[in-house]
C-alpha cells in the first residue's frame, strides 16, 4: 500500500513500479478489474516514458520495467480463459519498440565520422588475424572503444514523444486472415505465462488457446536442432531422415497439438524473444507451407499494409569472401530487365546505403555477423567493412523488399520484456515489408538456387513467403520475415 501511492507522482520508473504494487494488492484482494486497471495504466506510462528515447535500445530495455505488470495481466487470463483477451494483452506488450515510429539518427557528421572509422577498423583486423599480426590486440581495443562511442552518440538521440500506435484488437487480426488472398491463413501468437507455452491459434473467426508445455523444452529443442544444422550445412546432401526427425520434434515441443490445426492456407507465426531463433521452416507442419514469421501481429499487420514504391527499382549487392556469390548475383541479374549491381570494390557501404535507400528490392549476397551482446551492432560485410545495423537506421527510406542470403542474417536477440533486435528488426522499424534471411548456417552453393528460384517466384507476382515456399526444396535455412 505504502509503495503503491508512488503511482501518482515522481519520475516514470517510480510511478510504474507504483502501478505493481498496486496491481499486486489487487491481486490479492481477489479484485481483477482493479488488477487489470493498474496493468493498463502502469503499461501506458511505461509506453510513454519509451517515446522519449530515440535509440531502439534504450526503448527495448525501457520494456523490461513493465515485464511483471504485463505477466500479471496475461495470468489473469489464462485462468479465467479468455483467449481474445489474452491475445490483446500479449499484442499491446509484445514488440512494442516496432508499433511507434522509427527515430532515425541526426545528420551528426561525430556520428558518421565514428561508423566509417569502425568500418575501417573492423576491415584492418580481420586483415590482421588472417595473418597473424601482433596489431590485432590493438585494432580490437580500438574497435571496442569506436563501438562504445557509436552507443553513446546513438544513445542520446530524443524520441518522438506523442503516443504510440495502438495494438491491434482480435478483430482486426481475425479480418485480416480471412481477407482476400489470405483467405484461410491462420496466425499462431506464442506466449509464455509462468514457464508455460501456450499457443493462440486466430483464424476462421475465432481465437483458440492451447497450452504446448514447458517453454524450456521448446528452448532445448531449438539449441539442439540448430546445432544439428550447422553440422549439416557443411554436409553436400542432407540426411532428410535426420532432417525430418528434427522436425517433428520441434512441432511438438514449439506448436504442440496447434500443429495439426492449421489448415491448409498459409501461416503467420508470431513466437516470443526467446524463440525468434527457431529454424522455423524445419518444423514438420510448416516445412512444405507457405508461412511467414513476424515480432508481432501488429507488424505483421503494419508490413502487410505497406505500399511499394512507384519507381521499382532493383538492387543487386555481391559482397566480398563468397565464392558462390559472382554466379548468385549474375543469374539473378538475368532475370530483370534493369538492375543496379554492385560488387568487386564499387559494394562499399556508401554505395550500398545509396542504393536500396527506398528501393522496391534489394538482394544481398555477403557475409553476415550476428552480435548477441550488441544486436545492433550485427552486420553484413561489404567492401569496405561491416555494414551494421546502426548504419541502416540512417536510411531515408528502407527497401520495400529485401534478401539476405548470407548466415544467421535473420538472427535477433531477445531484450528487454520481450523484444527483438538485429538486421531484421532495424529495417522493420524503418518500413520494409518483408524479408527473406537465415536463421542458421548456409551452405552457399546450396543456397544459390533456391535464391534464384526465389526471384524467379518474385517475378511471377508471388509474395515472399510463397516465392520461397516454392524454391526451398529442402533448405531449411530460410525464413520470410514480415508480410512482403
Amino acid at each position: 500500500g505504502v509503495a503503491a501511492r508512488a503511482r501518482h507522482r515522481g519520475p516514470a520508473a517510480s510511478r510504474a513500479a507504483g502501478w505493481l504494487a498496486e496491481a499486486l494488492r489487487a491481486r490479492a484482494a481477489g479484485r481483477p478489474r482493479r488488477l487489470l486497471h493498474a496493468c493498463r495504466a502502469g503499461l501506458a506510462l511505461i509506453e510513454e516514458h519509451r517515446l522519449t528515447f530515440g535509440s531502439a535500445e534504450l526503448r527495448a530495455r525501457a520494456t523490461a520495467q513493465g515485464a511483471e505488470l504485463a505477466r500479471l495481466a496475461q495470468r489473469h487470463w489464462v485462468r479465467s480463459g479468455g483467449a481474445r483477451e489474452l491475445l490483446a494483452w500479449t499484442e499491446r506488450w509484445r514488440a512494442t519498440a516496432l508499433a511507434v515510429p522509427a527515430v532515425r539518427p541526426p545528420e551528426d557528421p561525430e556520428l558518421f565520422a565514428r561508423l566509417a572509422a569502425l568500418r575501417e577498423t573492423d576491415h584492418l583486423l580481420d586483415r590482421a588475424r588472417s595473418d597473424g599480426a601482433a596489431s590485432a590486440a590493438t585494432l580490437e581495443r580500438d574497435r571496442e572503444r569506436l563501438e562504445a562511442q557509436v552507443r553513446e552518440l546513438t544513445l542520446r538521440v530524443r524520441g518522438p514523444y506523442g503516443r504510440g500506435a495502438v495494438a491491434p484488437d482480435a478483430g482486426l487480426i481475425l479480418a485480416a486472415l480471412g481477407d482476400g488472398p489470405r483467405a484461410g491463413a491462420r496466425l499462431v501468437e506464442l506466449v509464455v505465462v509462468d514457464g508455460v507455452l501456450h499457443a493462440l491459434l486466430c483464424g476462421g473467426g475465432r481465437v483458440r488457446r492451447f497450452e504446448v508445455g514447458p517453454v524450456a523444452a521448446a528452448v532445448a529443442e531449438i539449441e539442439f536442432a540448430r546445432s544439428r544444422l550447422r553440422r549439416l550445412a557443411y554436409q553436400r546432401e542432407p540426411d532428410r531422415q535426420e532432417l525430418g526427425e528434427l522436425g517433428r520434434r520441434l512441432d511438438a515441443s514449439v506448436l504442440g497439438p496447434v500443429a495439426a490445426r492449421l489448415g491448409d492456407g498459409p501461416v503467420v507465426i508470431v513466437p516470443p524473444g526467446i524463440l525468434h531463433g527457431a529454424p522455423w521452416a524445419l518444423l514438420s507442419s510448416l516445412r512444405r507451407r507457405v508461412f511467414d514469421v513476424a515480432p508481432s501481429a501488429a507488424a505483421w499487420l503494419r508490413a502487410r499494409a505497406a505500399v511499394p514504391p512507384e519507381d521499382g527499382a532493383v538492387v543487386l549487392v555481391r559482397g566480398p569472401g563468397m565464392a558462390a556469390a559472382d554466379g548468385e548475383v549474375r543469374a539473378i541479374a538475368a532475370l530483370y530487365d534493369e538492375a543496379t549491381v554492385l560488387g568487386g570494390g564499387s559494394a562499399t557501404a556508401r554505395a550500398v546505403l545509396s542504393a536500396v535507400d527506398g528501393c522496391r528490392l534489394a538482394h544481398l549476397a555477403a557475409h553476415g555477423t550476428f552480435r548477441a551482446d550488441s544486436p545492433l551492432f550485427s552486420s553484413l560485410l561489404v567492401d569496405d567493412g561491416p555494414l551494421t545495423a546502426h548504419d541502416l537506421e540512417g536510411l531515408g527510406r528502407a527497401p520495400h523488399r529485401l534478401v539476405l542470403s548470407s548466415c544467421d542474417s535473420g538472427q535477433m536477440a531477445p531484450v528487454g520484456a520481450d523484444e527483438v533486435l538485429g538486421l531484421a528488426t532495424a529495417l522493420l522499424r524503418l518500413g520494409t515489408a518483408g524479408i527473406v534471411a537465415s536463421v542458421v548456417p548456409v551452405n552457399d552453393e546450396a543456397a544459390v538456387p533456391v535464391m534464384v528460384g526465389l526471384h524467379e517466384g518474385l517475378r511471377r507476382g508471388l509474395t515472399l513467403a510463397e516465392a520461397l515456399a516454392a524454391a526451398r526444396g529442402d533448405d531449411v535455412s530460410f525464413v520470410a520475415i514480415g508480410a512482403g
